[in-house]
Parts: C-alpha cells; sequence; structure tokens
C-alpha cells in the first residue's frame, strides 16, 4: 500500500498527537505513583517517640 503524500503527512500528524498524549498520561501517571509512593512511606513510618 503506498500513501500520497498528504496521506502520510496526515498519519505523521495522527502520531505525533498520539504521542503528545502519551506524554501526558505518562506525566500524570508518574505524579499519581509519586503521591502514592509518599503515603505508602507515610504510612509504614514508626510512630514517632516522644522525648524523656
Amino acid at each position: 500500500m503506498e500513501l500520497t503524500p498528504e496521506q502520510l503527512v496526515s498519519e505523521f500528524q495522527d502520531a505525533v498527537m498520539e504521542l503528545y498524549f502519551a506524554r501526558k498520561r505518562i506525566a500524570h501517571l508518574e505524579a499519581e505513583n509519586a503521591a502514592l509512593r509518599q503515603r505508602l512511606a507515610l504510612a509504614t513510618e514508626p510512630p514517632a517517640t516522644e522525648g524523656p
């Protein structure tokens, strides 16, 4: 199957948009993952001990 130049440009633009949204989703998931790791770290910390 051979694409016309216009079809190639359209396919390229679609791929660029997919990559843009995938990167946005990855950034969102990374931020969510960091927040969850922080919550987990706080939940598993031993309780602070009172001084004498």
